[in-house]
């Protein structure tokens, strides 16, 4: 009972710290998108704006107001969902984020179910085969994995694999003949959801050389946290005395060393997921993949200054959520870390 009041003390702890963060975030948000120009309600408004359109953004977020009652507008429409009107496209920001982010998730949760399979298997090979060719081939994948540009992987992946090699399309989410349903905003959920299964190869097809691209860029992480987890309790005294209880090395590894060694890996896998989201940017862009990453890019690429401002919070936010579930369970699997660190 102890034990359970003590997590539960930790998770509110940790939620509490977080959204801390995240208004601390929105507050210093706020002040570069206003300090970042002169003018702010030009800014807001976009580069192209009329002088109309100008004075209907100042009295749309209290721009002529004390700057305090400008942040509570502010912080007021975030928790809303108000995000205001894209300047460039005329759209609702909140609705453009909302069509954009569940594209991100999708292929996100695609890489990281590669990331976490590969990863995990390969750390778990190296290990077992701590010093010898296998884990120093092992090694060497995994660095120069996380060593190469983003770009120049992405773009050498669609050369070969879409061009020499045709047996993936360049980019996009599913061929322009179909118009797949959308009901959760993950294309490959929905099909599946209403039973459009050719709507589903077809997305599937679609999303596997960004995903693996995506995967192999970011899967050395989680191969070096297994193969370092899984050394790390190779030779404690418990896993001796299961040799000399009569064990054979195969119920060890599966039942001792792979099972205690991963925790470590359980719990980067949460703070991957924000990582991956944040990062994905260049990979949406070069597989002209229609996600949350691709409208930052086009943001920044247009001064699109609104999208651009509400597209950070949301990212941080993402981020921080991803560190919280990665805390929790980490606490979960490891109570020393709840108490503090005490044994």
């Amino acid at each position: 009972m102890e034990g359970k009041q003590e997590l539960l003390y930790f998770i509110l702890k940790r939620i509490a710290v977080s959204v801390l963060v995240i208004l601390g975030t929105i507050f210093v948000v706020f002040l570069i998108s206003h300090y970042l120009s002169h003018d702010p309600a030009a800014l807001w408004a976009g580069p192209k704006a009329r002088p109309s359109t100008i004075k209907s953004v100042i009295t749309r977020y209290g721009l002529d107001q004390p700057i305090y009652i400008q942040l509570w507008v502010f912080v007021r429409d975030f928790f809303t969902g108000n995000f205001g009107t894209d300047p460039v496209t005329g759209l609702s920001i909140s609705s453009e984020i909302f069509f954009y982010l569940p594209n991100t998730i999708e292929l996100v949760l695609t890489a990281l179910i590669i990331i976490v399979i590969s990863g995990v298997g390969l750390g778990y090979l190296a290990a077992v085969n701590f010093g010898t060719k296998k884990d120093a081939v092992i090694r060497v994948l995994y660095t120069s994995a996380w060593a190469s540009p983003t770009f120049l992987v992405s773009i050498l992946a669609i050369i070969i694999f879409a061009s020499y090699i045709p047996i993936f399309p360049s980019g996009g989410m599913y061929s322009s003949i179909l118009n797949p349903p959308r009901i959760t905003g993950l294309y490959i959920l929905d099909s599946l959801i209403t039973l459009h299964f050719g709507d589903f190869f077809d997305e599937v097809y679609h999303i596997i050389l960004p995903a693996f691209t995506l995967a192999f860029l970011n899967f050395g992480i989680i191969t070096r946290i297994s193969r370092n987890g899984i050394l790390g309790v190779r030779w404690l005294p418990y896993v001796k005395s299961a040799k000399a209880r009569g064990l054979n090395q195969k119920q060890i590894n599966r039942r001792h060393i792979l099972r205690n060694g991963l925790v470590e890996s359980n719990t980067v896998i949460a703070v991957m997921f924000g990582w991956l989201i944040t990062g994905d940017l260049i990979v949406e862009e070069i597989f002209a993949w229609p996600g949350i990453g691709k409208f930052a890019y086009l943001a920044i690429s247009t001064d699109d200054y609104p999208v651009l401002i509400f597209t950070v919070i949301t990212f941080t936010i993402l981020v921080i959520v991803a560190n919280l579930i990665a805390d929790i369970m980490y606490a979960v699997l490891d109570p020393r870390i709840r108490l503090g660190g005490e044994e």
